[in-house]
């Protein structure tokens, strides 16, 4: 009989005799020792290629911003199959090298393709500390240090806002923030939801503008108060919401007898950049007795910066704002707040479910800063240290001087694209996004022509292709409220300069010379 078979024997009938047993613990903590032991090795040598390949290769202009494959040809590069038994030291570095070479590098100069872009070192630091301490965002016996960081750091943040106080808590993404400011808004306007459900509820009404983001219409669904509930509010031709037409959008919900309770504002709408005019809205929200939410995720940070700030004008006379310092701050993903003026401790009111083996009240230390019975999940994700470091490095300042570049390279951008004949602005923004068509010659100067719309939509999908695979940049395209497909540059990262800015504008025209 083996060691191991005579162990089994022994748990199962005592069959065994000691010296036997205790060999089989021995040789199991000699194999728990050399993996861990591997483990460390494998984790110092997988940073390394993430340090090489991302941090450093990832970086660099010289460098491709994606090397793509197409899907078929990437599953097999990969090797994604899960199989019975583990994998050697060896294979499992080239998978780290792998995923490295062909993930998007979102570091990347010019990279860009999102609201997101760039690389904060201290950020990151904050990240890797985050995720190799590995705690939950609930209780101050399992989070200390990062219960009093999240207060503080919502407390800094609302002091931007204008708030002296309020409360407010990190959510996963501007989407949960939304969807967290419109529930308290329901809790607010009609408390007994939280118990009797929304029977016990008139039909609500929400308004937002028509280039507001979709999560929107995503929380009225999942709240159950329904997307025909959602009334759409139209904007001027810089995507602003239109404040008269607010107002015909309440009469006409008062009309079919819903309730007005919820306005979303927003500051930095995902496309064009638009702000919405905080002050008229807020004077309509408070005639009509609705809650007012003002979904700064994008244009919140404009707020760190004196020479812009007034782009969110009124945003104190919100009742709640969503912020997500990961994308023009470059906290990293995800960071997004969710911000409240309430004092009367709304936020966990609707949400607490009082669970005793979590939030005892009998503790030894002062139980209010237990903060996790305010969220709707569980377990939740520490996302304030990544902030709180870069904020400690560079400063309020450092995060001004961010925002501000920001501003100053799309004016510039802005400015060299209207010497080139092949650029067209779709409207001059006031933000850091720049959306413009281009122009190939075989269409220059036929816009009177019957196709020239349907020609011009597929200018756009094939620079993106061509780009995609030469690997030099990645900037986004859509189409929207009657424009065929136009671009969509976003400029974020601190570490461009005007070199990149011209060499967009040169890219754009040499992949779309022949169209």
């Amino acid at each position: 009989m083996t060691n191991r078979a005579c162990a089994s024997t022994y748990m199962k009938a005592g069959s065994c005799n000691e010296p036997l047993r205790f060999h089989v613990l021995s040789e199991k903590f000699v194999f728990d020792y050399m993996y861990e032991s591997d483990g460390k090795l494998f984790l110092t040598e997988a940073f390394n290629v993430i340090m090489e390949e991302i941090l450093h290769k990832g970086t660099d202009l010289k460098e491709k911003v994606c090397e793509w494959k197409d899907p078929d040809q990437l599953r097999a590069l990969l090797d994604l199959d899960l199989r019975e038994h583990g994998e050697s030291h060896k294979q499992l570095l080239q998978r780290v090298r792998d995923v490295a070479r062909y993930s998007v590098k979102t570091c990347h100069p010019r990279f860009f393709n999102q609201l997101f872009a760039g690389m904060d070192y201290h950020a990151l630091t904050g990240r890797l500390l985050t995720e190799t301490l590995n705690t939950s965002q609930y209780t101050y016996e399992v989070a200390p240090v990062f219960v009093l960081m999240e207060e503080e750091v919502l407390c800094k943040l609302r002091s931007l806002v204008g708030w002296s106080e309020g409360d407010g808590i990190f959510c996963p993404g501007g989407s949960m923030s939304n969807m967290y400011a419109m529930n308290i808004a329901r809790y607010w306007a009609f408390p007994q939801v939280k118990t009797q459900g929304l029977w016990t509820t008139p039909r609500m009404a929400i308004f937002t503008s028509q280039q507001s983001h979709y999560s929107m219409k995503k929380a009225a669904a999942f709240l159950g108060i329904g997307t025909d509930n959602v009334f759409i509010v139209q904007v001027d031709e810089s995507g602003s919401m239109r404040p008269e037409d607010l107002e015909a959008k309440i009469v006409q919900a008062k009309s079919q007898d819903a309730v007005p309770f919820f306005v979303n504002a927003t500051a930095g709408t995902t496309v064009q950049g638009a702000f919405d005019p905080l002050n008229r809205i807020a004077e309509i929200s408070e005639r009509n007795g609705m809650w007012m939410h003002v979904d700064a995720a994008w244009g919140g940070s404009v707020l760190f910066s004196k020479k812009h700030k007034h782009l969110v004008a009124g945003i104190e006379r919100a009742n709640s704002v969503t912020w997500n310092p990961h994308k023009m701050l470059l906290a990293g993903l995800q960071c997004s707040v969710v911000l409240f003026r309430d004092t009367t401790n709304l936020l966990m009111n609707c949400h607490s479910a009082k669970a005793t083996y979590l939030f005892q009240q009998d503790k030894f230390y002062d139980t209010s800063l237990d903060t996790g019975d305010k969220s709707i999940q569980c377990g939740r994700k520490v996302d304030c240290l990544k902030l709180w470091l870069m904020w400690k490095a560079i400063g309020t300042h450092g995060l001004s001087e961010r925002v501000e570049k920001a501003f100053a390279l799309s004016r510039y951008l802005v400015e060299e694209m209207e010497k080139r004949e092949n650029f067209k602005l779709v409207c001059k923004g006031r933000f850091v996004n720049v959306c413009f068509w281009f122009i190939p010659p075989s269409l220059r100067g036929k816009e009177n022509s019957a196709d020239y719309q349907e020609r011009l939509s597929k200018v756009a999908p094939v620079i993106k292709e061509r780009m995609m695979k030469r690997g030099t940049m990645m900037v986004g395209y859509q189409p929207m409220d009657g424009h065929v497909n136009f671009f969509r540059m976003v400029v974020v990262s601190p570490q461009l300069t005007t070199k990149d800015m011209d060499f967009f504008l040169d890219e754009i025209e040499e992949l779309g010379k022949d169209l």
